[in-house]
C-alpha cells in the first residue's frame, strides 16, 4: 500500500498549530465538497481531507501518526505497518467512514489485531456538515424544509428538515444517525447542517433584532402619528413622535426573531416628501415655507 501524508493532503507544514491544520481543513473541505464541486476526482479527494484531519486534529493521534513519518516516509511511498503495530494497547476511534487501506491498517480504532490478522469491530460511521439556506420568515416562525444531499455511503436523498423558530446564522442542526454508515455494524455518524438565512427585500438582521425602513409623510413626522408597521409577524400599530426626523429609529418591543429573550424590530424613519404636481399643491408648499421663515435646515 502507500503511504498517505496528511501534512501534504491538507497542504501544511508538519509543524502546523491545531488551528492551522482547522482552517487548511475547512478551505479544503468547502471546495471539493461533492454538493459544490461536481469535477471528476473531487469526491475522492474531499474523502482524503477528510481522513488527513481525522488523523492529524487530535493530538495523540497526531502524535502516533508522526512516529510512523519520522522513519521517512514521503507520500506516495510503498508502506506496510509494523509487525508489532497495534500490539501496545492502543486503539484509536476515528468515528467510521471511508478511509483508505492505509489508515485502517494503522490505527487500532479500524481493527482489531488478533492472531496475526486484522477483525474488524463495529465503528461509528463519520458526521457530515453540510450548508442549508432557509428564508428570514422560515427562521422567524420555524417551520420545515427539504435538503438534497449527495454522498459516496448513501447515494442521493433527499430529507425533510424542521427549522426551530428563531435560529440564527451559523447555528447546527444535528440529525441524528443521518450521516455516513457505521462499518461493521456500528452505527451511523450524524449530519450536522449549518443555517445560512438569506436576505430579505424589506428586513435585515441585526444580531437577533429585525431592522427595517418605514416611510412617512411629512406632517406625520411634524404633528406625530400612530401608524402601521410591517413585521414578520403582521402589522403592528406604532406611534411616531412628534418633531420626527428621518434616520430616526423606534423600537417595536419583542419583535425581533423569538428566543429567551426575543430580538426587537429597529423601524428607521424615512420622511417622504410628496411632488408639487399643481398649483393647489405648490401653494401648499410656499404656505408651508412663509410659515417657517426663519427655519433654515442647513
Amino acid at each position: 500500500m502507500e503511504f498517505k501524508d496528511y501534512y501534504d493532503i491538507l497542504g501544511v507544514d508538519h509543524s502546523a498549530s491545531a488551528t492551522e491544520i482547522r482552517n487548511a481543513y475547512r478551505k479544503l473541505a468547502r471546495k471539493y465538497h461533492p454538493d459544490r464541486n461536481k469535477e471528476p476526482g473531487a469526491e475522492d479527494k474531499f474523502k482524503e481531507i477528510n481522513e488527513a484531519h481525522e488523523v492529524l486534529k487530535d493530538k495523540e493521534k497526531r502524535a502516533s501518526y508522526d512516529q510512523l513519518r519520522a522513519g521517512g516516509y514521503r507520500g506516495g511511498d510503498s508502506f506496510q505497518p509494523p509487525p508489532d503495530w497495534g500490539q501496545g494497547g492502543a486503539s484509536f476511534d476515528f468515528g467510521g467512514g471511508d478511509f483508505s487501506d492505509f489508515f485502517e491498517s494503522m490505527f487500532g480504532g479500524a481493527a482489531a489485531r488478533q492472531g496475526g490478522a486484522y477483525r474488524s469491530r463495529p465503528m461509528r460511521g463519520r458526521d457530515v456538515r453540510a450548508e442549508i439556506d432557509i428564508d428570514l420568515a422560515t427562521a422567524y416562525a420555524g417551520g420545515s424544509t427539504r435538503v438534497g444531499l449527495h454522498d459516496a455511503g448513501r447515494g442521493e436523498r433527499v430529507l425533510e428538515v424542521k427549522i426551530p423558530a428563531g435560529i440564527e446564522s451559523g447555528k447546527i442542526i444535528r440529525l441524528n444517525g443521518q450521516g455516513h454508515p457505521g462499518k461493521s455494524g456500528g452505527p451511523a455518524g450524524d449530519l450536522l447542517l449549518e443555517i445560512n438565512i438569506r436576505p430579505h427585500a424589506r428586513f435585515h438582521l441585526e444580531g437577533r433584532n429585525i431592522a427595517t425602513e418605514l416611510a412617512i409623510s411629512p406632517w406625520e413626522a411634524a404633528l406625530g402619528a400612530k401608524v402601521s408597521v410591517p413585521t414578520l409577524g403582521g402589522m403592528v400599530d406604532m406611534q411616531v413622535p412628534a418633531g420626527s426626523q428621518s434616520g430616526r429609529k423606534l423600537r417595536l418591543k419583542g419583535r425581533g426573531l423569538p428566543g429567551k429573550p426575543p430580538g426587537d424590530q429597529l423601524v428607521s424613519l424615512q420622511i417622504h416628501v410628496p411632488p408639487a404636481v399643481d398649483d393647489t399643491a405648490r401653494e401648499a408648499y410656499a404656505a408651508f415655507r412663509d410659515a417657517f421663515p426663519d427655519y433654515e435646515p442647513r
